[in-house]
This record gives structure tokens, C-alpha cells and sequence, in this order.
């Protein structure tokens, strides 16, 4: 009988998936949340509300989808700090032309670094015209956010690619 009285685990948090003491926190808000993930590959943008049988993403963005819809090259990195800013600022144009204007910004477990990539897709998100409470001094400097700390033709292409979001919503 002295193993029925252990407290279960789920298996998100067993697994170092999921904080469900943050997760409730964000829910109680009762706001949309703005997902940033960060992989080994690409920067991804979500936008996510709640729901009984699960969440529900009603906007999705990717570092793919800047190359396939937007123009960003191929050749270039889709999880850097301006592609990042670009997914961000792709995702919150497209919430708002989903008719969503506000949010709460979800990191997950990513640690909270100021100036990293997850804050570069929050700046991308607020300079598209999404409210979401936060703090000026997370964000990446101007140089870093518009690529011209890593090449001139970085720079160049978030400037097109960034036009190219603008013309598409």
C-alpha cells in the first residue's frame, strides 16, 4: 500500500517537455498565446488558444515558409536571429489578418536569453502590430535584427523578404 500514496507524474513533464505550472499560468490569462519555438533547423511561430480537447493553432509560421512563400534564400540559415525577426513578423501579420491583436508570449523551456532568437521573433510579432506584454530591453540589437552583423546580402534579403510579407497581408 505505501506505493499508492505517490503523487503521479504526467508524462510531458516526465519526459522535460512540458512546465505545467507555467502552462497554467499563461492559460488563466485567457489570451491567445504567441508560441515561439526555436529547433535544429528552423524558428516556429505559433499562435494558439485553448481549448477543452486541446489547443487550438489558429496561425503557423515557419522558417520553411519564409523561403517557400516570401522569398528568403534557400541557402541562407531559417533559425538565425533576422530569420527569426522575419517569422515572427510573418506570424503576427497573418494574426492579424485572422483577427487576432493580442497575445501572451510563450517561450516553453527555451532558456530566457536577452537578445536570442525568441526574442527576436517577439519584436518581429510586436512590429507587425500584435499586443503582447513585455519589456523593450529583451530585444536584439537593430544590427543583429536586420542581419547586417553576419553579411551584407543578409541584410539585403531581410529587407526584400521583409516587403514581400508586408505586400502578401
Amino acid at each position: 500500500m505505501a506505493g499508492n500514496n505517490r503523487r503521479s507524474i504526467f508524462r510531458r513533464r516526465k519526459a522535460g517537455l512540458t512546465d505545467y505550472r507555467r502552462r497554467l499560468k499563461l492559460l488563466r490569462g485567457r489570451k491567445p498565446r504567441a508560441v515561439v519555438r526555436v529547433s535544429n533547423t528552423r524558428t516556429t511561430c505559433q499562435l494558439v488558444s485553448w481549448a477543452a480537447d486541446g489547443d487550438l493553432v489558429s496561425v503557423s509560421m515557419t522558417g520553411s515558409d519564409l523561403v517557400k512563400k516570401h522569398g528568403w534564400p534557400a541557402e541562407a540559415s531559417t533559425k538565425s536571429v533576422p530569420a527569426s525577426y522575419l517569422v515572427g513578423f510573418a506570424m503576427g501579420k497573418a494574426a492579424l489578418a485572422a483577427g487576432s491583436d493580442e497575445a501572451v508570449l510563450d517561450i516553453g523551456l527555451a532558456a530566457s536569453t536577452r537578445g536570442g532568437r525568441v526574442y527576436a521573433a517577439l519584436k518581429g510579432m510586436v512590429d507587425a502590430g500584435l499586443e503582447i506584454p513585455h519589456s523593450e530591453d529583451v530585444y536584439p540589437t537593430e544590427d543583429r535584427l536586420s542581419g547586417a552583423h553576419i553579411d551584407d546580402a543578409v541584410a539585403a534579403a531581410v529587407e526584400s523578404t521583409k516587403k514581400s510579407i508586408e505586400e502578401a497581408y
